[in-house]
């Protein structure tokens, strides 16, 4: 079966593999992009709930102070392809979008479909082929990347190839792993992947009661065993489940666990707005209209329902003790368990259930205002498959963008 040549051969069909074919295709190279499913692009159709949350409308400096791991390898690539430049290429592709509360861009038909197809759009309007194949090897040659070997033994040979092949975190998109697997046959380093942005597993055996329960405006803190200071602290938007509890702040609070789990903790404000002494002041005004009521009936008006019982056993107080019978002490208890519900982590949540994947190639191993790999030329690499990784906020895609981006400028042979 005789080689299809082109001047580069990119793993991946994802936002990083795309976005650096319809750059490199731009600048008048051949591009061909082999990507293992059917529709290119899938990973982005269940972000953001299916809504795709695509970047965040900040400078770049602000994209790298939300990055997890190895924010100052970053650097250049976000200059050189900040959020801004995010926002114009969507929009020059007749995208029209929005931003909403803590600055997320997401189009305003709130379809992430549209953005993929954009995606696409972008691609093979400036030139790029897309086939379907899943590649099995990277061609080296004297030490250099000259092509793919895909599992019906097809060979794309090219001056350059990109990994863009994506992580481990929904598998069913395409994000099966196979991409660490190709870089480690390289040659190099493979930082081990775990999930990033992913659920958290509490030992609290309230955790299956509360499950489904929604809160908003609430105050998560993630603390280090035995240290006061903490490593994040957010209001915003969580939910408990059957295992634990989820949503944007336990994901954002969850890429900042390195360690095991049980090496931290997690406290929840449920009235970030009030001091102790102020919430104090609130249960005692509403205790004053029901002195003689059960005090599980009167916190309704102060929790969720469904949150009563729970704070009331964290505060050793029975559900039926009559608010005359309640004391200083017991109140004060009561204060310190809604202002800081206490969470024991367990584990994290598998990394098939991660938003993205932490861990991947060695960032040491690659030029960061080119991505390519210093062990093997020709060989260039973008997005997750990269030992990088952000918190919540469209802050992944725009380092899968940015970093495409780079590699797309970088290749030669235009």
């Amino acid at each position: 079966m005789k080689p299809v040549t082109t001047n580069a051969v990119i793993i991946g069909g994802g936002a990083a593999g795309l976005l650096c074919a319809g750059t490199a295709a731009r600048r008048g190279l051949s591009v061909l992009v082999v990507e293992g499913r059917e529709r290119p692009a899938r990973k982005i159709l269940v972000t953001g709930k299916g809504r795709c949350n695509l970047t965040n409308n900040c400078p770049p400096e602000e994209v790298q102070k939300n990055v997890c791991r190895n924010p100052k390898f970053l650097y250049s690539a976000l200059w050189a392809f900040p959020p801004a430049e995010t926002i114009k290429l969507f929009e020059s592709l007749g995208v029209p979008l929005k931003t909403e509360r803590g600055n997320r861009v997401f189009p305003v038909s709130e379809n992430a479909r549209d953005i993929a197809d954009a995606l696409v759009r972008f691609a093979q309007e400036a030139g790029a082929k897309i086939v379907q194949g899943k590649a099995e090897e990277i061609l080296l040659e004297k030490g250099k990347a000259v092509g793919i070997r895909t599992g019906d033994g097809r060979e794309y040979r090219g001056e350059a190839v990109v990994l863009a092949a994506g992580g481990m975190s929904y598998p069913g998109t395409g994000s099966d792993g196979s991409g660490f697997r190709l870089a480690r046959l390289a040659g190099h380093t493979i930082v081990p992947p775990r999930g990033s942005l992913v659920p958290i597993h509490c030992a609290e055996d309230c955790c299956p009661r509360l499950a489904g329960l929604s809160l908003k405006n609430v105050t998560l803190t993630l603390k280090e065993k035995g240290k006061k200071k903490p490593l994040f602290q957010e209001l915003g938007e969580m939910l408990f489940t059957h295992a634990g509890v989820s949503g944007p702040l336990v994901l954002s609070a969850s890429a900042l666990m390195d360690k095991p789990a049980g090496e931290y903790r997690l406290f929840l404000d449920m009235k970030p707005g009030l001091t102790l002494e102020q919430l104090d002041a609130r249960m005692l005004r509403d205790f004053a209209d029901s002195p003689n009521r059960d005090i599980g009936n009167v916190l309704g008006a102060l929790l969720p329902r469904t949150f009563v019982t729970t704070a009331l056993a964290a505060a050793g107080i029975p559900p039926n003790r009559k608010i005359r019978e309640i004391t200083r002490e017991e109140r004060g208890r009561l204060g310190e368990a809604i202002k800081g519900f206490p969470l024991t982590p367990a584990a994290l949540g598998p990394v098939e259930e991660a938003v993205v994947t932490a861990g991947g190639v060695k960032v040491t191993e690659v030029d960061p205002k080119t991505m390519e790999s210093r062990l093997v030329p020709g060989l260039y690499f973008a997005g997750e498959v990269l030992d990088i990784d952000a918190r919540t906020g469209g802050f992944n895609l725009q380092l899968a963008f940015s970093t495409g981006h780079a590699a797309g400028m970088a290749l030669a042979g235009g």
